[in-house]
């Protein structure tokens, strides 16, 4: 699996802090919503097309959150 992208909400703290990750493998594309850090609780989706998981992305990000995207590495 493909890590292609990351966002942050911006917030320190186990209590406060979001991420959201765009994944593919092949041509499944999959999308991670987690709360509370590398230790906090995760909810993921899987979409058809990367389209598909843009969309469910831009919808997570509803809220009063700053979201700001991290850097990848790209792949070797």
């Amino acid at each position: 699996m493909e890590q292609r992208k990351h966002w942050w909400n911006g917030k320190w703290g186990r209590l406060a802090r979001k991420d959201i990750y765009l994944r593919t493998n092949g041509d499944q594309w999959y999308v991670e919503q987690r709360a509370g850090g590398s230790d906090g609780a995760s909810h993921f989706f899987e979409c058809d097309s990367e389209d598909a998981a843009l969309d469910m992305i831009r919808a997570l990000f509803n809220g009063p959150d700053d979201w700001r995207e991290l850097s990848v590495r790209p792949p070797r």
